[in-house]
């Protein structure tokens, strides 16, 4: 199968003023809760995982959540008897190391899949909804302290992120590019035969700037993206901590 296009070239511009006239106490009021993010760590060898890549595509539709899934690698050269090994057609070493990283930071912290990591701070099997449901409805409650951040389309290559909050911890802002859906048929492997149907694979993770915890705006482009390709906007904390905002890109193939 081959791989649908990814975007080919980004430009990153920081714009160092500071929005006027905004006050702690008149933004508390003024924000919205920022959408809680859900990662979910799988793999096309995985024959658990589809159960989890449904829900999260249920998940994709929620306003509220932006729902990324990542494809690790460590599947990719697992042999599963007369159905062999699978290279998963999405899966970055990259993204294992993110997963790794997390079991790190978080109390418990372990690698598997199918994986669900929750605003970068909790994590729960990813076809457990309930388990799920649970830790997405305890990271909407505090939300409304957190920064919040909107996107808005300058023209159809140009963005523009705006950051609204305060906080005296170290973030950085973080572009994740990924494939809207995508169907594959898996020839080899655990899965051996079936039509793996997946949603928002992510495809690249660049960081766009240091985010200094006051009020911002964060300028970038995004060139050659095609229709079934989209982005996010992420601010997470140093060393991959707890994610504070999110925000999905508006939809560069819509005229306006």
């Amino acid at each position: 199968m081959k791989a649908p296009s990814r975007t080919k070239f980004i430009t990153v511009f920081i714009a160092g003023a500071l929005l006027a006239g905004y006050s702690n106490g008149a933004g508390a009021a003024e924000r919205q809760k920022s959408p809680v993010v859900v990662e979910l760590f799988t793999s096309q060898g995985c024959y658990s995982c589809p159960p989890a890549e449904a829900y999260l595509r249920e998940l994709s539709k929620n306003p509220e959540i932006v729902a990324l899934e990542f494809h690790v690698d460590y599947w990719d050269q697992l042999v599963h008897g007369a159905a062999g090994k699978w290279k998963d057609v999405f899966s970055q070493p990259e993204f294992t190391t993110r997963q790794k990283i997390y079991a790190g930071n978080l109390e418990g912290g372990q690698v598997y899949t199918p994986q669900m990591v929750v605003d970068g701070e909790n994590f729960a099997v990813g076809s457990r909804r309930s388990d799920v449901r649970h830790l997405i409805s305890r990271a909407k409650k505090i939300k409304g302290h957190n920064p919040t951040l909107a996107i808005s389309r300058k023209s159809k290559n140009d963005f523009v992120a705006t950051i609204k909050g305060n906080s005296d911890r170290a973030f950085s802002v973080w572009l994740v590019h990924f494939l809207k859906n995508v169907a594959t048929r898996v020839r080899a492997g655990e899965n051996k035969g079936k039509r793996l149907i997946s949603h928002n694979i992510v495809t690249k993770v660049k960081r766009l700037a240091a985010w200094s915890g006051q009020p911002a705006k964060v300028d970038f482009s995004v060139i050659g993206q095609e229709v079934n390709e989209s982005c996010a906007v992420l601010i997470q904390e140093d060393a991959q901590g707890p994610i504070y905002a999110a925000a999905l890109c508006p939809d560069q193939n819509k005229s306006g």
